[in-house]
């Protein structure tokens, strides 16, 4: 796709032997001009959906809300072990953790989900 987005994935939290999808229909942002769009100029997000970042290492990744228009839940993963999760405020928020996918999701999506758990980005 001309956008650096792929096709859908699925985004699902595994704990206990528990499994809950978060998002059914979640897009990669791989290409450049993805990664630095990301959810910016948009006001609503379809139910199921995510946008999931993926880097080839493990460093520090910053996420922030300027021209977000909605609030968000995100997620930042080493190796599928979430590091943080946080809910961040349009337009204001920012966070940041290390990670080497960072998974963003419609704010109350990922309620539960704890530093520690398990979140597997499907194919």
């Amino acid at each position: 796709m001309s956008t650096g987005e792929s096709a859908p994935v699925r985004v699902v939290h595994l704990r206990d032997g528990d499994r809950r999808v978060l998002a059914s229909d979640a897009e990669r942002a791989e290409g450049l001009l993805a990664k630095v769009r990301g959810l910016m100029f948009r006001r609503s997000l379809p139910a199921g959906y995510g946008l999931v970042f993926p880097f080839e290492d493990a460093k520090t990744r910053n996420i922030h809300m300027l021209f977000v228009a909605i609030p968000l839940d995100v997620l930042w993963l080493v190796e599928d072990e979430v590091t943080r999760v946080e809910r961040l405020r349009p337009w204001l928020g920012f966070g940041h953790s290390i990670a080497d996918t960072v998974v963003e999701l419609p704010a109350g999506a990922a309620e539960g989900v704890e530093a520690g758990d398990t979140v597997q980005i499907l194919e």
